[in-house]
């Protein structure tokens, strides 16, 4: 679903969790486990909060939605405990690798902004090494001290696209996103998003706000952004 007319763009910036890995599930298995212990159950409300923030506001949100008998410090050694556990094995979504690839084969900029820290990157893209080599270079929110808010803010898109060689201006950014908070950090930013929704995010209202929504990355056509197109 189109909501604005696109423009071209030069830059590209990806999201990560439920973009191009499979990982949103994966964080959804350990944080119920650790609510699971304090008798809570994840609601889908407080997830949608959640998705794209940074570490410490993702603890800070749910010890507060759940009154949890934590520290931040706390609840985050119980979700590394597991990350280390559980994201090595995550895998790629449908059209991820084929859109990356392409993009760096055609010589265009891209990079990745990410709540994650690089730890945790680390780990989820240790099986996909080759992949995310690919990119020019990383924001990792829940670490840069130059990101001072995560999603919904637009501090890790600004920031990413400062970081390219030609410091390209917002409107030249295209950024993939499937999370509510980081459609909303990319208008905010002043780019152009397109939107692959995860099914259990309310979409109404957001809308607006996405260039281009689409059910999966296997329906994105680079050419409608003046991106080259796929050559099969």
């Amino acid at each position: 679903m189109q909501s604005t007319m696109p423009v071209p763009v030069t830059h590209v910036i990806f999201d990560v969790d439920g973009l191009l890995l499979d990982s949103e599930s994966i964080y959804d298995v350990i944080i119920d486990s650790i609510l699971k212990e304090h008798g809570r159950k994840l609601s889908t409300e407080a997830r949608c909060k959640i998705m794209g923030k940074k570490d410490t506001e993702v603890a800070t949100i749910l010890i507060d939605e759940f009154e949890l008998p934590l520290t931040v410090e706390e609840f985050l050694q119980h979700d590394r405990r597991q990350q280390e556990v559980l994201l090595p094995s995550v895998e790629l979504l449908p059209g991820a690798e084929k859109l990356v690839r392409h993009l760096h084969r055609q010589g265009i900029p891209i990079a990745v902004a990410t709540g994650s820290s690089k730890r945790s990157m680390e780990l989820k893209t240790a099986r996909h090494k080759g992949l995310f080599d690919l990119f020019h270079h990383f924001v990792y929110s829940s670490d840069d001290p130059e990101v001072g808010k995560g999603k919904p803010e637009p501090d890790c898109f600004l920031l990413a696209a400062r970081r390219f060689p030609a410091d390209p201006e917002p409107n030249k950014c295209l950024v993939l996103e499937d999370a509510v908070n980081g459609v909303v950090a990319a208008h905010a930013a002043g780019m152009q998003c397109v939107w692959v929704p995860d099914p259990q995010q309310p979409q109404d209202g957001y809308k607006e706000k996405a260039t281009l929504t689409l059910t999966s990355l296997t329906e994105f056509k680079p050419e409608l952004f003046g991106l080259p197109p796929y050559e099969d």
